[in-house]
């Protein structure tokens, strides 16, 4: 069923890059360069084919707090795709130099938690023939995220056609891979606009488990009077991108004496639950408000907590 009248709510549109820097072909030295200037060949084969990988990361006050975690989960989506990567020196070296262009970071003016930029690390496998590379974005992280942390989105729940935990065996498929082709990811979210939603939650066709986001981890929460709150989230074995943000909240939680699970989860265990979040790098932790037009309960305050569990900083 929709939940609304078909039409579409999407957050308006982010501006582009701030500042860009090269790496190309990958081993040679980060390089700054005009990011509102042409740098992609009409070849290249990670814009022609989506043949390539990355990572988005938040920065606050100019530290990227999670790097070394986006690094190992860069590492190994170009390690399982046969791509070469930059070195993690050279990854930081692109970084500094890029955030020293971008300019002040934005406000939150809901939370200010401090001076935020999203940045972005690509690798391409290049034109046919010739050699990798990779590049490395940062901007101000846009309003549209900030309102989705405020208000929290309505999603609709979308079968994935197939259960991915299928492919964990095949490489090929390239199983908890990060890539570039995100058509069908982008394709959920137009049609949760289309039908009067904010994001998109995929389900297995077979039995509506819970998988993922369509650009973010599921996390829920479950509250019994005189008990630490318990975090849920789908089984990460199972076929879904592991989540960076994901674990850091429940790493947290752990050293918290809270207790954590990992699924399965189905549609009505969102619905039974305290709060339900879509977790990722730059949103941070955003309440989903309904599913499917029915509304899901929320907690402020147990936001406030997970996004401190997130920022690793002491919990309000």
């Amino acid at each position: 069923m929709s939940p609304g009248a078909g039409t579409p709510v999407p957050f308006p549109a982010a501006p582009g890059p701030a500042a860009a820097v090269l790496i190309s072909p990958i081993g040679a030295p980060p390089r700054l360069v005009d990011p509102h200037e042409a740098h992609v060949s009409l070849e290249d084969q990670g814009l022609a084919r989506g043949d390539g990988v990355f990572e988005t990361l938040h920065v606050l006050d100019g530290t990227a707090y999670k790097l070394d975690a986006h690094l190992v989960r860069l590492g190994h989506s170009a390690g399982t795709a046969q791509l070469p990567a930059p070195s993690a020196d050279t990854w930081r070296e692109a970084l500094t130099t890029a955030l020293a262009a971008a300019g002040p970071g934005s406000r939150d003016p809901s939370a200010d938690l401090g001076a935020e930029h999203t940045v972005k690390l690509s690798i391409s496998r290049g034109v046919p023939g010739g050699q990798p590379w990779a590049w490395l974005t940062a901007a101000p992280v846009p309003e549209r995220t900030f309102a989705a942390r405020r208000t929290g989105v309505s999603v609709v729940l979308l079968e994935r056609g197939h259960d991915p935990a299928e492919d964990t065996g095949l490489p090929w498929l390239l199983p908890g891979v990060k890539t570039l082709s995100y058509a069908v990811n982008m394709a959920a979210v137009r049609y949760a606009h289309a039908h009067g939603a904010q994001d998109a939650v995929f389900m297995t066709s077979t039995d509506h488990r819970i998988l993922e986001g369509a650009t973010s981890s599921v996390v829920c929460a479950r509250l019994d009077d005189g008990a630490a709150p318990t975090l849920l989230t789908p089984e990460p074995s199972r076929g879904v991108l592991p989540g960076t943000s994901q674990a850091r909240i429940f790493d947290a939680a752990r050293e918290r004496g809270w207790a954590v699970d990992y699924g399965p989860l189905y549609p009505e265990d969102l619905f039974a639950a305290s709060a339900v979040w879509l977790t990722s790098s730059v949103r941070l932790a955003v309440p989903v408000t309904s599913m499917d037009g029915r509304p899901v309960a929320s907690d402020p305050q147990l936001t406030r907590t997970l996004t401190d569990f997130l920022l690793g900083r002491p919990a309000r």
